[in-house]
């Protein structure tokens, strides 16, 4: 497994490089198998936010699934014991939502996985900061919200594989999930 430490507007130290490492090959446990892991570190300059001003963001692919989580804390080491924890779940939970789904006789076969993100950054006259562009594979709405929930959104574009139209599925204000779709 190969991990990426960095840092966004600073440096990382040799011993949080090395406690980074530590903390995420203990998530090994759960995916043998699991991809390249980024993890980076920042630091916010706004005052009010002095308890959550280190923040850590790890991204990684299991089993054809991108997981990202992010935490924030009082110091990097904070942020760090807590974003790993959240991984080990997402990961966990994504463990058992692939054995089950694998159980199933109706539904033998997973989506492959999902090409990378390509992000283009820049403002234009309409005041875009940021494009992603990815490629969308068919999927059911059940999986559209594995990968939602593996991505920490509140909305997701698919290609939805039952009726082959492009749909949107989002979170609603008490928790539940709602699906766009074109008519």
């Amino acid at each position: 497994m190969e991990v990426r430490v960095h840092g966004k507007r600073m440096s990382v130290g040799e011993e949080l490089r090395l406690l980074a490492e530590e903390k995420i090959g203990r998530s090994t446990r759960v995916f043998d198998d699991l991809g390249a892991v980024d993890i980076e570190f920042s630091e916010e300059q706004n005052p009010r936010l002095a308890g959550e001003r280190c923040r850590v963001e790890i991204t990684s692919k299991a089993a054809g699934q991108l997981v990202r989580v992010e935490a924030a804390g009082f110091d990097h080491r904070s942020a760090l014991d807590v974003a790993g924890e959240k991984l080990e779940r997402q990961l966990s939970r994504l463990k058992g939502r692939l054995v089950e789904r694998h159980r199933r006789a109706s539904d033998k076969h997973l989506n492959s996985a999902p090409a990378g993100v390509e992000e283009v950054g820049g403002a234009t006259e309409l005041q875009i900061e940021r494009v992603k562009r990815f490629i969308v594979k068919p999927m059911t709405p059940e999986e559209a919200a594995l990968q939602m929930e593996l991505l920490g959104h509140s909305f997701y574009l698919f290609l939805n594989a039952e009726t082959e139209r492009y749909s949107v599925l989002y979170r609603r204000r008490g928790g539940s999930l709602g699906l766009i779709e074109p008519q």
